[in-house]
């Protein structure tokens, strides 16, 4: 048993070491020469090795893969290039303000060529050092490859940096490649003429991947090689448990539970990673259950989280609200929801009975976990006793609740399948 568990535990370190690494992850991306990668990577090659300037956007929804991209790039021209190449980042979140960016540029540039940075120089002082540093690297054949991360939000106000860039880069000493990167499709429109003149307006656009491309890819990460560090006998059974698993069709019906609500790389990524956290610890192998648990999880809701600690007295009210609202009551308050506990109290003869300031304090409560809310603004004059409220959660999610809670007396449970069904 020991044994066992020691070999689930070296698996799971082995399958979350290759969902964390991004060239394992998009390792099909060099296999093509029509990837974004393949692109990308030969448009900056080209601009070092023929000394011209460039400039590109990529543009997709967030979680596509696009930092993964450029940072694979860059990874491997600095390997082939490694004494050729300067990376200046800057992201629109934090360097949005022409000044700020232009200090910042100028910070990184003395960091890359060890130069001492003067603190208290104004902007147009490091904007006269970045056109002098492109000129330079120029001269000395080094390319500078600006990464502008959350491209969009340099295109507002006066866009003095990317005028500033651009222009410079219209020199024929100069050796620089721009690399937008935005989750805006329209990135490039946002541009003012004087700048988008001078933009190359090549884009790569990055779109969420299909069913049956990410299949292959959780197949690539889930199946183990035989030359990991584990018994080969236990290898091979894992990977034919794993290829059982992909063709069952319940697996396909996750899979669509899953691209339904997002189809990014980075939300199959962090899927997987809950996938290999739910491994049977005592075969140390996957099942249809660690696929469905981490389905489950990933589609966890906040307010279903509120309902799971519930009082019995909290859960009373709740259904007593949806059973005025099954009655089709307009309008209905917490001395309204009272009259209606005493009618369930009478009909059934519970012994879940509460005080009037106990049951006020259960709905203050409610009303601070944000399950219920008033109905509107009037009123705030009248005490909270008359002022009319609504419920935050539907039927169906109260109903979950009620079956996930192991001291839910059965009477809530009959009450609320009744107004269902009836």
């Amino acid at each position: 048993m020991a044994a066992a568990t020691s070999v689930a535990s070296r698996a799971q370190a082995v399958l979350r070491g290759r969902l964390c690494d991004q060239a394992v992850v998009h390792a099909a991306l060099r296999s093509s020469p029509d990837t974004n990668y393949s692109k990308l990577k030969y448009l900056v090659a080209s601009s070092v090795s023929e000394a011209c300037n460039n400039s590109v956007l990529l543009l997709g929804p967030r979680g596509c893969g696009k930092a993964a991209v450029v940072k694979m790039v860059l990874d491997d021209l600095k390997k082939e290039h490694p004494d050729a190449i300067s990376v200046i980042r800057l992201n629109g979140m934090l360097h949005s303000d022409d000044n700020c960016a232009m200090k910042e540029i100028a910070r990184q540039l003395c960091l890359e060529h060890q130069l001492s940075f003067s603190k208290m120089a104004s902007s147009d002082d490091n904007t006269e050092f970045m056109i002098d540093m492109l000129r330079e690297c120029g001269l000395a054949h080094k390319t500078i490859i600006f990464v502008l991360e959350e491209f969009d939000l340099f295109a507002q106000g006066k866009q003095r940096l990317l005028y500033s860039l651009l222009d410079a880069m219209q020199s024929l000493t100069s050796q620089a490649v721009v690399i937008g990167v935005s989750c805006r499709l329209d990135a490039d429109q946002l541009l003012e003429k004087r700048v988008r003149s001078r933009f190359s307006h090549r884009k790569l656009l990055f779109v969420p991947s299909s069913v049956d491309s990410l299949q292959r890819l959780m197949d690539h990460l889930l199946t183990l090689s035989e030359d990991t560090p584990l018994p080969t006998k236990y290898v091979r059974e894992y990977n034919a448990r794993v290829t059982s698993i992909f063709s069952d069709k319940k697996f396909k019906g996750i899979l669509n539970s899953l691209t339904d609500a997002d189809a990014t790389t980075s939300h199959i990524l962090r899927f997987l990673f809950r996938v290999v956290s739910y491994m049977d610890m005592d075969s140390g192998l996957l099942s249809m259950q660690s696929f469905m648990n981490a389905l489950s999880s990933m589609q966890r809701q906040p307010k279903m989280d509120s309902l799971q600690d519930l009082s019995i007295l909290e859960l009373y009210i709740l259904v007593c609200m949806n059973r005025l609202e099954d009655k089709e009551h307009s309008s209905y308050n917490f001395t309204t929801i009272m009259k209606e506990y005493k009618s369930v109290q009478d009909a059934y003869k519970t012994s879940d009975k509460y005080s009037h300031t106990v049951c006020f304090r259960a709905f203050e409560h409610l009303l601070g976990r944000e399950l219920i809310s008033f109905a509107d603004n009037r009123g705030r004059t009248l005490s909270l006793e008359y002022r009319p409220v609504k419920l935050l959660i539907s039927s169906h999610e109260l109903a979950q609740s009620l079956k996930l809670n192991t001291t839910c007396p059965a009477v809530l449970q009959k009450l609320l399948d009744r107004e269902r069904y009836m």
